[in-house]
């Protein structure tokens, strides 16, 4: 079948039984994967955002852990979408997701701003933040940097 459609049998799995093997185009598959590049966790996700996922009840060093990693994205110059995922009884308690991430939002607020304020999507209460525009300085024509 796959010199009938001029296509490489690509072997996927073989430890399973039966071995499963897959009719591709070996080398476009090669060439993409190459350009594509490995990808790497601290990349933004397809929307161009990183992801912090947070709970309501969350222990205070969990929180300054959670609090750095925002932090490192933000320097970077990536947008982030904080997430606070509430479950069971939590939904009958919006307010303290609000408060987590207004505390929140305060504690990177040198770093960044609210560009989407927190709103109630489901299980789920969500805020975009992002980092200030950064004004690059040029050096004046005279000076030399002495």
């Amino acid at each position: 079948m796959a010199q009938e459609a001029d296509l490489d049998l690509v072997e996927v799995a073989p430890d399973a039984r039966p071995p499963v093997c897959k009719l591709m185009d070996y080398g476009k598959f090669q060439v993409r994967e190459r350009a594509e590049g490995p990808r790497s966790p601290t990349q933004p996700g397809p929307d161009g955002h990183q992801e912090m996922k947070l709970r309501p009840k969350i222990d205070a060093h969990d929180y300054e852990t959670k609090k750095g990693h925002v932090v490192r994205f933000l320097k970077a110059g990536d947008k982030v979408k904080v997430t606070i995922m509430f479950r069971g009884r939590e939904q009958s308690r919006p307010e303290l997701g609000f408060r987590l991430l207004q505390r929140l939002s305060a504690d990177v607020a040198e770093l960044g701003f609210v560009e989407s304020a927190p709103k109630q999507d489901g299980r789920n209460m969500i805020m975009v933040l992002a980092p200030h525009k950064q004004v690059k300085t040029r050096p004046t024509a005279g000076c030399r940097g002495f």
